[in-house]
Formats: C-alpha cells, structure tokens, sequence
C-alpha cells in the first residue's frame, strides 16, 4: 500500500516520474507505444471522418466517437505521469470506446436483414441495435458506478476498492456475455443465408463487409476476455500490472478492430436505401431482385457512385426503392 506522503505527491498534478515512486499503473508506460497506438487511431480517426462525409454514412459517425475515445484513453498514458486521478478516466474511455464500434456493427448486421428480407433473421433488424446497446449501454453504467467507487477508495490510505471492483467485473461480464449472444444471432443469421441459395447467392457481393463484421467482432471479444481477467485479478493483479499484456490484448486488438472498416468501409458495400413514404419503414429487396440482380452483373465491377454495384442495381429493378416511382435498368 502507498503511504500517506506518496499518495500527497502523487495526487498535486502530473509531473516528471520520481525515482523510487510507484506509478498508477504498477509500471512505466512504454512512450514508444503510447505514440504509435495514438498516432494509427488518430489517422483512423480522420480517416472514418473523410469516408463518413464522402458517403455521407451519417451513422458511422459511431466510428469516429470510437476512433476519439481509443485516441484520447492512450493519449492520457503519460509515461512520466504518476497521478492517480488520470487512472479513472484512463479505464472509462478504455471500456467505453468498444461500445462504439459494437453499435456500428450492430447497424451493419442489421442493414444485411433488410437487404437479403426477414426470413434470414430470428427477429427484426431494428431490434438488434435496440436490444444490444441497451446491453452496452447498462454495462456501462454498472462499470462507471463500481470505477467510481475503487477509484475513491484507491485515494485513501488502506482503502478496500474489492466491492467496487466486483462491481465493475460483473459490468464488463454482463457486455461480454451480451456480445456473445450477438454472435450466436450473427451465427444464426449466417446459418439461414447460407441454406437458401438466392440468399448465399446475393450474400456472396456482400462477403467482404461480413468478414470484416465477424473480424472486428472477434477482436473486441478477445479483448473483453482479457479486461475481465484483468479486474479478477484485483488492481494489483499480474495482468493490469504488466504493460505487455495491455499493448498486445487491448491496444493490438482495438487496432485492427478499428482499421478493418477503413479498409472495407461500409459505405462502399451497402446499398443506400430509400424510405417508405407512407411508414417511413426501410423496404427489404426481395429474394428474387437480388438474384435476378447478382446473375445480371457480376457484383465485382466497382461503380463510381456507390463503390460496387448492387445499389445501383438493385434500387431501379425494384420500384419499392425508386423515390419517384419506377424506373428501368440503364444497360451499355
């Protein structure tokens, strides 16, 4: 435990690391990697901003919250820093930024529903952003009370921070537990595609963006593993103590997490659905649009308006989408 005079020098302000003095983090951090994670989600960060604009993809701005929170939890790893008030708001934006890039392929999975119809999922596609980010969302909460209450206890000499850190374990396993339902519903919905042939047919032009779904998915599960872990172990645990495990389970899993949609961006894969005047309800193209679609075009052909071409495709052959009613295919 920390005396009475570290814990007065080391809550006054950041200041250049003091010999003999513990940090807040049972290490050094290493400055190296500090830089390298802040420099790629900060270009992540303006990238996700450009692509969200260029195909005005309003939603993704989800992204770029995400991209701010990482950008801003490795910025505050001050390796000269032995403060332990930067500790609390390091571990927020740690658990929050997640949450972000798990809404965007909540929104994703849910767009994949009503392009192939109803048939290819358990429930319907608006009920999966509802359902899982109130997860996240309550998960979030129950981690920001029991942060609270360790980080209070940790600023007094012999504090017992194990109530609040039980707290914040049984927040983190209730959002691992909910992303693991997620996957068994993406699983399902990959199962009921994969029977119908029409449906594999048309989900073969939408591949990349679904790899990239489960990719980014499975990073941000390994690393939830890793954080719940983490705080079993308590504060003083071997994990949360030692730099190597954070760099290469939360900073090295968020990275390509993140990056993947840069890479295989939503905007150039998905379709641009119009709203039903009467409903406003997003419309599914039907089964055999798709088909009839994927065996007209190749699907492999870049369109310069929407990045591949089953938007431009479909949206004409299915007078449901067409704004001003119905309209014909252009060939060459």
């Amino acid at each position: 435990m920390r005396t009475q005079v570290e814990l007065q020098a080391i809550q006054q302000n950041c200041h250049a690391l003091i010999p003999g003095l513990t940090t807040a983090y049972g290490y050094t951090p290493s400055q190296a990697a500090g830089i390298a994670f802040v420099t790629l989600f900060g270009l992540s960060m303006c990238l996700h901003t450009t692509q969200m604009a260029w195909k005005r993809n309003w939603w993704c701005l989800v992204f770029v919250l995400g991209c701010l929170n990482l950008y801003s939890d490795h910025w505050y790893v001050d390796p000269g820093s032995s403060a332990v008030r930067s500790l609390p708001l390091m571990l927020g934006t740690t658990h929050l930024a997640p949450t972000f890039f798990t809404a965007g392929i909540y929104i994703i999975l849910g767009r994949f529903i009503n392009l192939l119809g109803r048939q290819s999922s358990v429930m319907r596609p608006s009920l999966y952003l509802w359902i899982f980010c109130t997860c996240d969302v309550l998960s979030l909460v129950v981690q920001a009370i029991g942060g609270g209450m360790a980080s209070a206890e940790a600023d007094k000499v012999d504090g017992n921070t194990a109530n609040g850190t039980h707290i914040m374990v049984a927040g983190i396993i209730f959002q691992l537990v909910s992303i693991t339902v997620f996957l068994l519903c993406a699983a399902d919905f990959f199962c009921r595609v994969f029977r119908h042939k029409d449906l594999r047919v048309a989900l073969a032009s939408l591949a990349p963006l679904f790899s990239a779904m489960v990719f980014s998915v499975f990073c941000i599960y390994i690393r939830s593993i890793y954080r719940t872990i983490e705080l079993l172990q308590g504060w003083s645990g071997y994990l949360i103590t030692t730099e190597r495990f954070f760099i290469a389970l939360d900073g090295a899993m968020m990275v390509p997490a993140v990056v993947i949609f840069n890479i295989i961006h939503p905007g150039w894969f998905l379709p641009r659905p119009s709203m039903s005047r009467d409903s406003g309800d997003v419309e599914p193209y039907t089964t055999v649009d798709i088909a009839k679609a994927h065996e007209a075009h190749n699907l492999t052909q870049p369109n310069p308006q929407m990045g591949w071409a089953l938007g431009p495709v479909l949206e004409p052959m299915n007078p449901r989408w067409a704004p001003n009613g119905p309209q014909t295919v252009q060939t060459e």
